[in-house]
């Protein structure tokens, strides 16, 4: 789920899984995992890392902590680019990953953990969890979130599992049976989690943690002039990379059918974001140049997102899970571009029924959805109205106070290889 990518100091990672050196062992660590698998859930990890910074010495939080942010394939006997086999698909075989996303245990026979895949693919994450004996692991990814329930049934050693979906619908595959707290997005994921047995105390509605800067408001006229953004015009944010191009080719494409009719919007002022991209942000330059367009332009690599976002007023983008929460957290409404599959068909779906975005599949909808726009820019407003309900850019620390809440409560643990168990109907029928 490829987003744009984010440029924010990361606390101390351990790549390797080597363990660190003895005088530092004994300080408290919290462990949060994620996956390589496009820069969502990385993203994500962060964001509730530097949660943990900010809180330390309240809430629980131990003043000394050590936040340790580990990618888990890096831990894996086969060594793997998760990004790369997440772009691989983003073209014809996006049909195949949508049934697999959607289908894969979301009936009754449920995925409940186990030991057999940590005790065969990563040793060396149980080996990290002898040697740091963390005080909670918290995880972003399904894999990193199966692996740590693995990891304390192998070694005995009791802490917290907290898992966080950064999507707007869980995954057939996340550890149900054996994770402590889930943090979700909406009510609506929520009701996925019941009928596979999973405790109403074991469920937090606490929205996808995002970075800092979206809680409080800033100046909007100060920000445009410090981005040279023009005041007086309604300014499109067009969303268009991230680290990986792959699964920006097809709303790429989408895109630059829409530019022969940019100069119609006299009104609008588009910025395009090509993220690292810089080969893609040439490109762009050398065609408005020739088009002799006026009302865009392209920026390079954004560290201060929160503060363009506030000072935008509509977005164009896919339908990742972080990028739309960002959106939700800046009070930016939104137009997804695109046919969404798999996690971003869920994204898709939940927003526009909340009415909190519109959605074009193609470039002559979206030129649609623009003149409706042009036309009448308080269309907007009704957009950020009912896109409230979803807006929590308070999301990581209040999963960092839950956490810290379940350390020192230990629970009964059974110990398997594998189980599978039977649930109850499934709440909603992908």
């Amino acid at each position: 789920m490829p987003e744009q990518e984010q440029n924010t100091p990361e606390p101390r990672t351990e790549a390797d899984g080597a363990a660190m050196a003895p005088d530092t062992a004994a300080r408290p660590v919290i462990t949060i995992m994620h996956a390589s698998v496009g820069s969502g859930h990385k993203a994500a990890a962060n964001a509730v890392a530097q949660a943990i910074d900010r809180m330390r010495g309240t809430c629980g939080v131990p003043a000394d902590v050590e936040v340790e942010v580990i990618d888990i394939l890096d831990f894996g006997r086969i060594k793997f680019d998760g990004n790369k086999t997440a772009a691989s698909f983003t073209g014809a075989t996006r049909p195949i990953y949508d049934i697999a996303w959607r289908y894969t245990l979301t009936g009754r026979v449920l995925w409940g953990g186990g030991t057999g895949w940590s005790r065969v693919m990563f040793p060396a994450f149980n080996e990290y969890i002898e040697s740091k004996r963390p005080l909670a692991v918290i995880a972003t990814h399904i894999t990193a979130a199966n692996v740590a329930v693995g990891a304390r049934m192998i070694t005995g050693f009791e802490y917290p599992i907290v898992c966080i979906p950064t999507d707007y619908e869980i995954e057939g595959w996340w550890p149900h049976k054996e994770t402590d707290l889930f943090c979700v997005a909406t009510e609506y994921m929520a009701e996925t989690l019941r009928p596979r047995l999973v405790e109403e105390s074991r469920i937090s509605i606490t929205g996808i943690p995002v970075r800092g800067g979206f809680e409080s408001p800033s100046d909007r006229s100060e920000d445009r002039r410090r981005f040279g953004i023009p005041e007086d015009k309604t300014v499109v944010l067009v969303m268009a990379g991230a680290s990986l191009p792959q699964p920006y080719v097809r709303f790429r494409a989408a895109i630059e059918q829409t530019l022969p009719f940019l100069r119609r919007f006299e009104n609008m002022h588009f910025v395009f974001l090509p993220g690292r991209d810089r080969e893609y942000a040439e490109r762009l330059r050398r065609i408005f140049e020739a088009m002799k367009l006026e009302n865009v332009m392209v920026m390079d690599y954004v560290e201060d997102m929160a503060s363009l976002m506030t000072a935008s007023d509509v977005a164009i983008l896919k339908s990742g899970g972080l990028a739309v929460t960002e959106c939700l957290c800046a009070r930016l409404p939104m137009i997804l571009l695109g046919r969404s599959y798999g996690q971003e068909k869920a994204n898709t779906t939940m927003l526009t029924g909340f009415g909190a975005c519109m959605h074009a599949t193609t470039a002559r909808e979206l030129i649609t959805t623009l003149n409706r726009i042009h036309g009448h820019p308080e269309t907007l407003k009704a957009l950020l109205v009912n896109a409230e309900a979803l807006r929590c850019p308070h999301a990581a620390e209040d999963i960092v106070e839950q956490t810290m809440g379940l350390v020192g409560t230990p629970r009964p643990r059974e110990r398997h290889f594998a189980e599978f168990y039977w649930g109850g109907k499934p709440a909603h029928t992908r």
